[in-house]
């Protein structure tokens, strides 16, 4: 007996729910599950398409427009009915588009992924879809203790789960990377390398982090801030780091493909963000062995342990984030020591892991409707 698995995803760009998303798709055993995967909008140049394909997971393109697209309401249908789902994996805004069709096509338990603490998971329109899910039957699950009470505060009740987000922590550290990227984008081995790895977006607040830079680390030149990613705030942070005199010392790489060998290049991760659900890239961090300087916001700090593996700071604090910065940056001990650390860490939060808990979920829940098939 397989259970039959639909992920629905907005889109299948590089970011961290998507990274979730495909994790789970691959993962699956496959003598146990059936998987495909619907991306509501087109084909993103550098997305999460080749690593589907070569796990062999079908996926389909909706062509969704920006705005409201009513077009995705029948086309979801037709895709539960030609696929007779037994779980509908939803994630980020697209339960405005499933509930419909999953009240016409009548197929399959729908698991819902709390990705953000739940205020800013989606716009009050989309809180009030939810709701209306979740009495329809809708199963929540949090990423993380603190979005699991976020949850609970916003809509009165515990998610059915929590699932902890999980990384790649097995290939993480990649020590040849260390000479051969640096090589290759122009950065000397005695260079100090600050990563970020976020997109250029308000929630990652990109330009309290350049600015934290700019006062940290403007007087070393040896230092520098490679931020990784794309975003609406990308010109402006460009701006930004120019106007600060440090814009020789930021690096714009753009969207990055090799995440585990830019890690491997670099002494220390940092992350900024205002507000979050969890982070991949902080999982991915500590798995490259990076001390890791982050926001004590949403599930970081069950990611960070501050003063072993990391150091965590207030949100919108621009000179808290600056004093962490020039605290590791100029000790290289204490960066080996919560380098250690972090690697063991990492350990915990195997994607492997995840996906299993995903996999035991989703058969409790066929199991308790009685909806799996012999395929």
């Amino acid at each position: 007996m397989k259970i039959r698995v639909l992920e629905v995803l907005a889109s299948l760009r590089r970011a961290g729910a998507e990274r979730v998303a495909v994790s789970i798709a691959c993962g699956l055993d496959r003598s146990r599950f059936e998987t495909e995967v619907i991306s509501l909008k087109p084909a993103f140049p550098g997305g999460f398409e080749p690593v589907l394909e070569e796990h062999g997971v079908p996926v389909e393109h909706f062509g969704k427009r920006n705005g409201l697209d009513p077009r995705m309401w029948p086309r979801l249908a037709g895709a539960f009915g030609r696929f007779r789902p037994d779980i509908v994996h939803t994630h980020s805004y697209v339960m405005r588009y499933v509930l419909p069709a999953w009240g016409l096509a009548r197929r399959g338990t729908v698991v819902h992924t709390v990705h953000n603490i739940a205020e800013k998971e989606v716009e009050p329109l989309g809180r009030a879809v939810h709701r209306i899910a979740f009495r329809a039957g809708a199963l929540p699950v949090a990423i993380s203790e603190e979005v699991a009470r976020s949850f609970q505060s916003m809509y009165g009740f515990r998610p059915v789960a929590t699932i902890p987000n999980g990384a790649d922590t097995r290939h993480g550290f990649r020590a040849e990377a260390r000479e051969v990227w640096r090589r290759g984008h122009g950065f000397g081995q005695g260079d100090l390398l600050v990563a970020s790895v976020a997109r250029f977006e308000p929630q990652k607040n990109p330009l309290g982090l350049i600015e934290a830079f700019a006062r940290a680390l403007a007087g070393n030149p040896a230092a520098h801030l490679v931020m990784a990613g794309e975003g609406s705030m990308l010109e402006a942070s460009q701006r930004l780091a120019a106007r600060l005199g440090v814009g020789r010392q930021v690096y714009f790489s753009g969207l990055c493909l090799d995440v585990p060998e830019l890690l491997s290049a670099c002494d220390l991760f940092v992350l900024a963000s205002d507000w979050e659900g969890s982070s991949v890239a902080v999982m991915e961090a500590m798995a490259a062995r990076l001390p890791v300087v982050a926001t004590a916001v949403g599930g970081v700090p069950e990611l960070v342990e501050h003063g072993v593996t990391g150091m965590l700071i207030p949100a919108a604090d621009a000179a808290a984030l600056a004093a962490g910065l020039a605290d590791l940056a100029g000790n290289p001990a204490k960066r080996r020591e919560f380098a250690d650390a972090a690697r063991r860490r990492a350990s915990q939060f195997d994607a492997g892991a995840m996906v299993e808990r995903y996999a035991a979920l989703f058969e409790r829940v066929c199991q308790g409707k009685s909806q799996c098939r012999a395929s």
